[in-house]
């Protein structure tokens, strides 16, 4: 039997990683990817948009595509204005399977330096904690959660969320 192939449009481990745990029967392999959007996007719209970009970016000789991006969005009642969304797009060279993780608010200052400053939210959070690789290690929520819930942890909820559709074809056909 031929090796199933799922390329991620990243080289960043803990998005690898996460897509490897939800995907245990393939091969994984990341790939370097442009994002298509900004580098720290600011909405919704964008965080999607840079996922299906990564997906389709990287699509070839494999059976699905992944596409992960990370931005702030607008939230209301929040302390900052803003929280930090995890989107993942699965592509099958026809279709997306989108998902999001869950979202949570990064300290007001921080936001605030990403919004005023045009900066990443990595870069932003640097004098908080001191690691200028965070994204790549446990990430802004592992530090934040003190070791609670990965980076890798926290981007698995997504590509699980996008797995629902694919596992499910069926009921989402398009009208």
């Amino acid at each position: 039997m031929a090796e199933k192939y799922i390329y991620v449009a990243s080289l960043n481990k803990n998005k690898i990683n996460a897509v490897c745990e939800v995907f245990p029967s393939y091969r994984v392999k990341g790939m370097e990817c442009r994002s298509g959007v900004r580098e720290q996007p600011l909405s919704l719209d964008e965080i999607i948009e840079g996922a299906i970009y990564r997906a389709k970016s990287v699509f070839g000789d494999c059976e699905y595509s992944v596409g992960i991006e990370d931005g702030i969005a607008p939230v209301p009642s929040t302390h900052s204005g803003y929280m930090n969304f995890c989107c993942c797009a699965v592509y099958d060279g026809g279709r997306v399977f989108l998902g999001l993780g869950p979202a949570f608010e990064y300290p007001p200052r921080c936001t605030r330096r990403v919004i005023d400053e045009g900066i990443t939210i990595s870069e932003a959070f640097l004098p908080v904690s001191n690691k200028p690789e965070i994204g790549y290690e446990e990430g802004i929520i592992g530090w934040l959660t003190r070791g609670k819930i990965s980076r890798k942890d926290y981007t698995k909820h997504a590509v699980e969320m996008a797995r629902i559709q694919m596992d499910n074809a069926a009921l989402y056909e398009t009208l």
